[in-house]
């Protein structure tokens, strides 16, 4: 005879008739049975009823009930009752919402604007390429600013015109650059690292007053820090730096949510102009070396992005893009 629990119950391996029975469990699940292994098997019938179901507030899209759960088949009718989460959500569905795209004129941020408008957001977009800015405004019918990340007074003034509060700003902004130390150009090196690092402070800064509670903040940033090489270093500094930086900004301007996202090589514009020539050396060098065997793109990045901004148990995190690319000795 199996132990019995503290209501005096039987436990399930134990048959109340004459010793242990070989079966299935089932679950009677609005009418449509399905069988449930248990070792050791035995037979036993649980049924399973949904009762009282709410909507969740704020969400039209969830759903959340009560499961009434009863044992049959026992000496006794033992009714047991629990409250299972049955909340379903529309994935990455930001109807309603407006996203703000820093840099979304090109690449990344680009892919992620027509993400989020695709999925039902209003979409305001800056950059510095007038001509590309308008173009992207007409393609997403999108609020369009230029804007340079390095003016301080030039973003506090585009967030005080925001259609205030927004629900997800997402910083894709310029490239680093790439050069020796002994080439480099210091001031120029100064200038990127003032909006890389600074400049993801100044946008933290706002987006604590301007960005609804319980919405989100994304950088972009490269995991170029995670190996040394020639001409790194200044984009290791800044890679290193915004996972601190985000992980600090979740703590202090919550409830609003930060997140980053550290891309290996993605295929963009910026990386065509980068490497020129050899783009396409590189492009079949990663297929083949790759454990996905495909080159990462803007779209595989901006997919993440959107999932950060309605997955609302994300914050404070770095999450790596890259194909797989660390991997490769």
């Amino acid at each position: 005879m199996g132990e019995k629990d503290r209501h005096g119950v039987p436990d399930h391996d134990e048959d109340p008739g004459s010793g242990r029975n070989p079966g299935l469990w089932q679950a009677e699940r609005t009418g449509q049975m399905s069988d449930m292994p248990r070792s050791p098997p035995h037979t036993d019938r649980l049924t399973v009823e949904t009762v009282s179901p709410t909507r969740h507030p704020g969400d039209p899209a969830s759903v959340r009930g009560t499961r009434r759960c009863r044992r049959l088949d026992r000496p006794t009718d033992i009714a047991i009752t629990s409250t299972i989460d049955t909340t379903e959500y529309a994935v990455n569905d930001l109807s309603g919402s407006t996203v703000v795209v820093i840099g979304g004129t090109s690449g990344i941020g680009l892919e992620t604007a027509r993400q989020a408008h695709a999925a039902g957001a209003q979409i305001v977009i800056s950059g510095r390429d007038e001509t590309r800015l308008a173009v992207a405004r007409d393609e997403l019918d999108a609020s369009a600013t230029r804007l340079d990340l390095g003016d301080a007074a030039g973003l506090h003034r585009f967030f005080t015109e925001l259609p205030a509060p927004v629900d997800h700003v997402l910083v894709a902004g310029g490239g680093p650059i790439y050069a020796p130390i002994v080439d480099m150009d210091f001031d120029l090196a100064r200038n990127v690292l003032d909006e890389h690092l600074l400049g993801s402070l100044r946008v933290a800064r706002e987006c604590a007053t301007y960005v609804r509670p319980g919405g989100s903040l994304t950088y972009i940033t490269g995991t170029h820090a995670r190996r040394p090489g020639p001409g790194l270093s200044v984009a290791a500094i800044a890679a290193a730096a915004l996972p601190a930086v985000t992980a600090n900004a979740a703590l202090e301007i919550a409830p609003v949510r930060v997140n980053a996202i550290a891309a290996g090589f993605v295929d963009t514009p910026l990386s065509a102009r980068l490497l020129g020539d050899e783009l396409e050396r590189r492009r079949a060098e990663l297929r083949t070396a790759l454990p996905i065997r495909r080159v990462v793109g803007p779209s595989d990045v901006a997919s993440l992005a959107l999932h950060l901004m309605t997955n609302t148990a994300l914050t404070g995190a770095t999450y790596d893009i890259d194909g797989g690319q660390q991997l490769i000795p």
